[in-house]
């Protein structure tokens, strides 16, 4: 685990400039408690600290109906919830502000703009969102605040629009980091990648100041000419990285898993493409990179779940218009899944999504963990649960243990000479009639 002193060995100033972290909350049962996002940036300490270093933007999604019954997913929530929402904004501004904006060094001045999240039909006058950005004197906090629903699509383009670096980290409010994320060797792969494409011999920003030799290397290096030939990669152009997701649980071993290796073109291009992209030795010396490669491997679908993408890319591929994305809608249920589709059909449009999974240890180790943020009611909440649990797993294993007890003494009793059901009948009938003959004891 990398300790919170890693923040200072990384190049903080490079990465702060070339990335900024998007975090996307909405009403939740938890709330007004911030233990949910507590959760994610104490994960970020542990597992990426110079995301803490970086630009942040806060995006408070609201809710559509008030109702007797949540359905979050559909933007309904009870009357309870609507009210502690307004308390969790507040709870989380502060929060953010004490984690990357410290009293000492807090700049109480800030900007308040507007804006319009458009959507859908242009000729509909309706099809738009108002929203509030509030950041702070230095820019490097902002908070943005809509009018009506969003959903996850729409706040994040309206996120993405507003950074002025030329990566992004998009982080929903309930996954957590669990092991260590190489985040500058992923920069500079993609840094580097972006440069090659572009004819570049010395590409910008980390990447800019590799000390290694390695970096011309041909990423594609565990391909065969053949597979290379049926997946429709050109090996002599450059790969493109522009998307890296982090892997979850159901996304161990993916490149072996059937979503890969039951679609000849999908497995044909993971045979081409599946590497470990050589990383300069500044950057294999930090502490969350732990080695002097990265490990990825193509990936076939566009995932909400925690990613690192390029700016440009985000906005040109996946909002390229405003009828990209439905108020309301989630990213990979509609982009995602239409990306899979034209990349099943035709291996060369992979190169038009570049998208990449994080891959440590082939495919074994796990990066993210799920909170389930819909249902997940605050730690306390959540640790009373586990306790309630407990105690009733407890109690009805004593009972079916003393049940247990009670059957084997019943068979032993049952089984015993001693016991009268043990005699044959005719004994029972003989012993009976003698008996039956005397006469009570005086």
């Amino acid at each position: 685990m990398a300790s919170s002193a890693a923040a200072a060995a990384v190049p903080a100033m490079d990465i702060a400039s070339l990335l900024t972290v998007i975090i996307t909350t909405s009403p939740t049962p938890s709330a007004p408690c911030t233990d949910l996002l507590s959760a994610v940036l104490a994960s970020f300490r542990a597992h990426c600290p110079a995301l803490l270093t970086c630009p942040v933007t806060v995006v408070f999604d609201t809710y559509d109906r008030v109702v007797p019954r949540a359905r979050l997913k559909k933007g309904c929530v009870t009357a309870e919830e609507a009210e502690s929402y307004v308390a969790y904004k507040d709870n989380v501004r502060q929060l953010v502000r004490d984690v990357w904006a410290p009293a000492d060094s807090r700049d109480d001045s800030g900007t308040i703009s507007s804006g319009l999240a458009e959507y859908g039909s242009p000729f509909i006058a309706d099809n738009a969102v108002a929203f509030t950005t509030t950041r702070s004197g230095d820019g490097r906090i902002a908070f943005i605040e809509p009018a009506a629903r969003l959903g996850f699509g729409l706040a994040v383009r309206t996120a993405v629009r507003a950074a002025t670096t030329p990566y992004v980290w998009i982080q929903q409010h309930d996954w957590t980091l669990v092991s260590d994320i190489p985040l500058a060797a992923m920069l500079e792969v993609m840094a580097t990648c972006e440069g090659e494409e572009e004819g570049e011999t010395e590409p910008g920003g980390l990447a800019g100041q590799s000390d290694t030799t390695e970096q011309s290397e041909n990423p594609s290096s565990s391909s065969d000419s053949g597979s290379v030939a049926s997946s429709g990669v050109d090996p002599e152009e450059a790969v493109p990285v522009r998307y890296i997701c982090l892997p979850s649980v159901r996304m161990l071993r993916y490149a072996t898993s059937p979503h890969v290796v039951n679609f000849p073109v999908l497995r044909s291009l993971t045979v081409s493409l599946k590497s470990e992209f050589p990383v300069s030795a500044s950057v294999s010396a930090l502490p969350t990179t732990r080695r002097d490669r990265l490990p990825l491997t193509p990936l076939f679908f566009w995932h909400d779940k925690t990613h690192l993408a390029s700016t440009a890319h985000y906005l040109q591929r996946v909002f390229s218009t405003r009828l990209a994305i439905g108020r309301g809608d989630f990213i990979e249920d509609h982009i995602g899944q239409r990306a899979r589709t034209q990349m099943k059909n035709d291996p060369a449009v992979w190169r038009n999504w570049a998208c990449w999974l994080y891959y440590p240890d082939d495919g074994n180790e796990l990066c993210l963990r799920h909170l389930q943020g819909r249902t997940w009611r605050g730690e306390k909440q959540e640790q009373e649960m586990r306790d309630m649990y407990r105690e009733r797993n407890r109690s009805a294993a004593s009972a079916a243990a003393e049940a247990a007890k009670a059957a084997a003494a019943a068979a032993v009793r049952k089984a015993s000479p001693l016991s009268p059901s043990s005699h044959p009948p005719y004994l029972m009938d003989w012993s009976a009639d003698i008996f039956a003959d005397e006469e009570p004891s005086r």
